[in-house]
């Protein structure tokens, strides 16, 4: 499994949705997830940069784990999701900036169709607030972007998750140039 997260994680990089060592990745195992390491560059990930933490609660290795690893554990207790993408996408954090709160509403056609209305969300990078706040809008949202610092996506495969990183970031690329051109 973590040859899928190494090849989601190079995807990510190649496409200018994450700068090297930002972002994370995860998938859940049962009562296990697997999860980037933190300080790992997603375009470099071997088997040792992913560590397996439980998903019901904290455990030891959560040091060495993703700094965003309670708001993944916080995902999936709230969700049927069994993969988690969390990027920086510059678009995506462009527009949570300029929009500052409520959702972005994509303008284009997929977007529209795939994502709907695209919340932003306020919290700290690993706080308790963004893991309770987040969880509660992926229960009915495929994505989100966090305010000032990036997109989670949620999938029942990370292939699922990654195409919907892509899609924020497209939709929010379209929207932020549109509004760029109507000033």
């Amino acid at each position: 499994m973590w040859q899928e997260i190494s090849r989601i994680g190079g995807k990510l990089v190649q496409g200018g949705l994450v700068e090297s060592h930002f972002g994370n990745i995860s998938v859940r195992m049962g009562d296990k997830m697997l999860i980037t390491r933190s300080g790992s560059a997603l375009d470099e990930l071997t088997s040792e940069k992913i560590v397996e933490v439980d998903v019901h609660g904290a455990c030891a290795l959560d040091v060495i784990a993703s700094s965003e690893t309670v708001v993944h554990r916080a995902i999936y207790n709230s969700t049927s999701a069994f993969a988690i993408v969390h990027a920086h996408c510059p678009y995506a954090v462009t527009m949570s900036l300029l929009q500052g709160e409520g959702c972005i509403s994509p303008l284009d056609s997929e977007g529209r169709y795939f994502l709907g209305d695209i919340p932003i969300v306020q919290g700290g990078i690993g706080s308790a607030e963004l893991a309770v706040d987040l969880a509660k809008v992926l229960t009915v949202h495929k994505a989100a972007i966090v305010h000032g610092h990036g997109t989670f996506a949620i999938g029942r495969v990370l292939d699922e998750a990654y195409v919907l990183t892509t899609q924020v970031e497209h939709s929010c690329r379209i929207k932020y140039l549109h509004d760029l051109m109507c000033k």
